[in-house]
């Protein structure tokens, strides 16, 4: 089989707090395809203490939208690295594109590098009620900023379970931020969930299960 047609484009979309990282790493793990998390991406962009690196720490902390441009850019150049690796396989996106602007831009860039017929959009779907909860009571790592969910085991842990570091709330998982990232989702992400359903591109998973299980339901859509 020629390998070129092997090549996926995994797109994860779902409220704050669905567990998109989660899974995106855990197919990243299972596919060997690149990953691309636009949360990850802006948090490290912050590191860079420039204009908009500073900016953006300030808009991240009060859980306003990133403009379009910016995360554009960034998703753009890392399209650009993809292309260029050599043993390409494909790659997940983690949260992007999160509006129609971007769903367009996207589509755009996926055509132009040649993948636009590999595309699969995963939503992995929980409540309102479940994701302000899980993101008020979610940790991360102050070591090495690990995540660690409110979920099944999890909620057990005390300190991270990769480095043993102090567990914290993250700045961006308060109450007011994460009313704001809710509302932002129900008026802008979701026109992209339907742009993508009108497409036939959607695939809808059950987001209010164990971790291994909406994981077995993702790979067994993809197959």
């Amino acid at each position: 089989m020629n390998k070129k047609q092997n090549k996926k484009v995994v797109i994860i979309l779902g409220p704050p707090g669905s567990g998109k990282g989660t899974q995106a790493k855990l197919l990243f793990q299972k596919l060997r395809l690149e990953y691309f998390g636009s949360g990850e991406s802006l948090r490290q962009r912050q590191k860079v203490k420039d204009f908009s690196g500073k900016k953006l720490a300030g808009v991240m902390r009060k859980g306003e939208w990133v403009p379009s441009f910016v995360i554009s850019k960034i998703w753009m150049n890392k399209l650009e690295e993809f292309k260029q690796k050599k043993n390409f396989n494909g790659f997940i996106s983690d949260g992007s594109p999160r509006m129609i602007l971007e769903a367009e831009l996207f589509d755009e860039a996926l055509n132009w590098y040649e993948w636009q017929d590999k595309v699969r959009v995963i939503l992995i779907d929980i409540s309102k009620k479940e994701s302000f909860n899980r993101l008020t009571k979610r940790r991360q790592c102050k070591k090495c900023g690990g995540l660690i969910p409110w979920i099944g085991e999890f909620k057990k842990l005390k300190r991270c379970d990769k480095c043993n570091g102090e567990l914290v709330v993250r700045t961006d998982d308060k109450p007011g931020s994460i009313k704001k990232r809710l509302k932002e989702f129900q008026e802008k992400t979701m026109k992209v969930i339907n742009y993508y359903g009108k497409q036939n591109k959607l695939i809808r998973i059950n987001g209010e299960q164990s971790i291994e299980n909406v994981f077995k339901d993702i790979l067994r859509t993809l197959k």
